[in-house]
């Protein structure tokens, strides 16, 4: 094609480490991002008194997806994926190893945006493989109960994402997300923190879930509104944050993909739910070398 120029596969320049607590388990995580080789992708190496475990950001991973995105191999796990691979996927990082010797990613500030500066402060780092994204070809739809995501061809990914809670705080929300880039991610998007309501806070706790929450690391709906002494960071930050998720579980293809994405009502369970089909119908999208576009440096 006259004018093509194929993008590179990217990793970052040097390791960085995140330090922070884990939201459900509740305890000190530490974790240490590290560069990897072209073509291996985004893996989690759980290191452990037994031995290292290897374990691939791919949807075959996927161990649960309740309140957050777990991954497996056997008996080891990683909990709370999403953000971290929001911000690889929205900074168009291709390789990339995270060591942690817990259980858990964590939480940080309740977004993206933490990852998102250790990432560029360790520096892009450009290599020798074309990159590739999984484009889609045809239409299609997964639905569950109330929730579902459809997707059409696009020369890039757009998102268009509707949630809807029976709460003045939040009611109904609409917010269009066009990837048109890195800065566009990190402008919009990594900034959107995790959110929960207070009526729910005792019952998650007994059951085992967000023991680390707290106002520090998410937005906490109380019966009239906001308790955060600091407000939202946008009037629409609920289906903001809702996108950041979707983006973070569509990695889970192994690479960036693009289309026409619409969802109403989804979460976890229903973007692992879409990312699987897709996985499973090789007929309605294919593997194109990526072009060059726009970058973002440290």
């Amino acid at each position: 094609m006259d004018g093509f120029q194929a993008a590179s596969q990217q990793t970052i320049g040097r390791v960085v480490s995140c330090e922070g607590i884990g939201l459900h388990s509740g305890r000190q995580v530490s974790i240490r991002l590290c560069p990897a080789e072209p073509n291996t992708g985004i893996r989690f190496l759980r290191r452990t008194q037994t031995g290292d475990v290897w374990i691939d950001a791919r949807i075959g991973q996927v161990s649960g997806t309740t309140l957050a995105t777990s991954l497996g191999r056997g008996e080891k796990v990683v909990h709370t994926v999403e953000h971290l691979l929001a911000a690889a996927s929205g900074l168009r990082l291709d390789n990339l190893v995270v060591e942690l010797d817990a259980d858990e990613i964590p939480i940080m500030d309740g977004s993206a945006r933490p990852f998102a500066d250790a990432l560029l402060g360790a520096g892009i780092a450009s290599q020798a493989a074309p990159r590739s994204v999984f484009v889609v070809t045809a239409p299609f739809e997964v639905r569950d109960g109330a929730g579902w995501i459809s997707v059409v061809p696009s020369s890039r990914l757009e998102v268009y994402n509707t949630v809807e809670y029976d709460h003045p705080a939040i009611g109904r929300q609409v917010f269009g997300y066009i990837d048109d880039g890195p800065s566009t991610f990190v402008e919009s998007l990594a900034g959107a923190r995790t959110f929960g309501f207070l009526r729910d806070v005792e019952r998650l706790k007994a059951a085992g879930l967000i023991q680390g929450g707290s106002l520090d690391n998410a937005v906490v709906v109380g019966a009239t509104g906001v308790l955060n002494e600091e407000g939202l960071r946008w009037d629409d930050e609920f289906v903001r944050h809702k996108t950041l998720d979707l983006l973070g579980d569509l990695a889970l293809l192994g690479g960036t993909m693009r289309g026409r994405i619409t969802a109403f009502k989804a979460g976890h369970g229903l973007h692992s739910k879409f990312v699987a089909y897709m996985t499973a119908h090789p007929e309605v999208w294919q593997v194109q070398i990526a072009d060059c576009e726009a970058t973002i440096s440290a």
